[in-house]
């Protein structure tokens, strides 16, 4: 039953938006929306929006007439929601009388409204010392650059570590059950990828040690196409120094990074935040859903990987994305590059459509700027 109310939430949302869309259409999208509304109406949507990042709960007139003190009586604020909610700003749930604002109006309120932070001096030196590039791997700074976005922003930190043309230096197979093995990849920059893969059946363990003693001797100081090639040749030509249900371990084992390793390793950090923010989200299946999404890394690639196309920071609301309609979550993320403006991975934090984004761009910027430096 709970599952069911669940997609119900997550309909009735998706349909609030989808009329928003349609109402803000009629006055040229959000930019021409923002030039529509008075002076008012933006106080107001502003504080709306305000209340609703502090606390993720539908707001009430009266708590906007408290915040305005005696400016606007509360009938004239409740009439301003009322235009507001039929501008396709602002919605009801049906579990209360206050407002929130959709998608739609969140988009409105970043590109018109908000009011973009700086950073501390604290703040910066905290970052520069986090991501010091002195005596660690690129593998290690990029998971300190994750880990930081994550903190300083209370979410979930993402990177997409840029693509690698090191050599690649160990692989292992460990056994996870009866028919699945995560697949262990180290390159000479020690970077680390790790992936599932399908096992025949009735496969014994000595047969995955024997396969991953077999690739890590042909991938040492190869990258992944030269060790693909030079395996691939020697199971043709039948030359390899394994039986038959080795060498499909081994085939499988490449298998798994085809077309994946070489776009770019996700490093992710900070997962548990998404249970802080249960009451932000509506409930625990749309935090499954993003788990899930995490989990399989695809989709998520493919998002950020759309942030590199553009300058500066780069913010997805809720719906605006696919992939994070469903769970409620907005992204936030900046493109990496080195110094020749080459766009080589990227950088950003997930979190509830209730994040602070005036705090959070200026983090997720200036961690992008530091890690390009340090990229060369």
């Amino acid at each position: 039953m709970e599952r069911i109310r669940s997609m119900s939430r997550a309909n009735d949302r998706e349909n609030v938006d989808r009329q928003a869309l349609e109402a803000l259409e009629g006055f040229g999208g959000p930019p021409r929306a923002f030039q529509q509304l008075n002076e008012r109406s933006r106080e107001v949507f502003r504080h709306v929006v305000d209340a609703f990042v502090e606390t993720g709960e539908p707001v009430a007139s009266r708590t906007i007439a408290r915040r305005l003190g005696s400016s606007l009586s509360p009938a004239t604020i409740r009439n301003v929601m009322a235009d507001l909610e039929e501008s396709g700003l602002l919605y009801a749930p049906h579990t209360s009388a206050g407002r929130l604002p959709t998608d739609i109006g969140l988009r409105l309120f970043v590109d018109g409204l908000l009011e973009i932070g700086d950073l501390s001096d604290d703040e910066r030196r905290a970052i520069d010392s986090q991501c010091n590039g002195a005596g660690r791997s690129m593998a290690q700074v990029l998971t300190e650059a994750s880990g930081v976005v994550a903190e300083m922003s209370r979410c979930v930190g993402l990177v997409i570590a840029p693509k690698s043309e090191a050599g690649l230096k160990h692989v292992e197979f460990v056994p996870l059950s009866e028919n699945r093995a995560l697949v262990i990849l180290v390159d000479e920059n020690g970077m680390v990828e790790n992936r599932v893969m399908p096992l025949p059946p009735g496969l014994p363990p000595a047969k995955l040690i024997e396969a991953g003693n077999y690739l890590s001797a042909r991938l040492r100081g190869r990258t992944m196409d030269e060790a693909r090639q030079l395996i691939g040749d020697e199971i043709a030509r039948n030359s390899a120094e394994i039986d038959t249900l080795t060498a499909r371990v081994v085939e499988q084992g490449l298998a798994t990074w085809s077309g994946g390793h070489d776009d770019g390793l996700l490093i992710v950090s900070g997962q548990s935040r998404l249970l802080d923010n249960v009451s932000a989200l509506s409930d625990i299946e749309r935090i499954r859903r993003l788990m899930e999404a995490l989990e399989t890394k695809k989709d998520i690639l493919r998002l950020l990987t759309e942030s590199q196309r553009a300058e500066g920071v780069q913010i997805f609301i809720g719906s605006e994305s696919a992939l994070f309609g469903l769970s409620g979550c907005s992204v936030i993320a900046a493109p990496l590059t080195d110094q020749n403006r080459r766009y080589v991975g990227a950088i950003g934090v997930i979190g509830p459509t209730r994040v602070n984004y005036a705090r959070i761009v200026p983090v997720v910027d200036y961690t992008a700027k530091l890690i390009g430096r340090l990229i060369g």
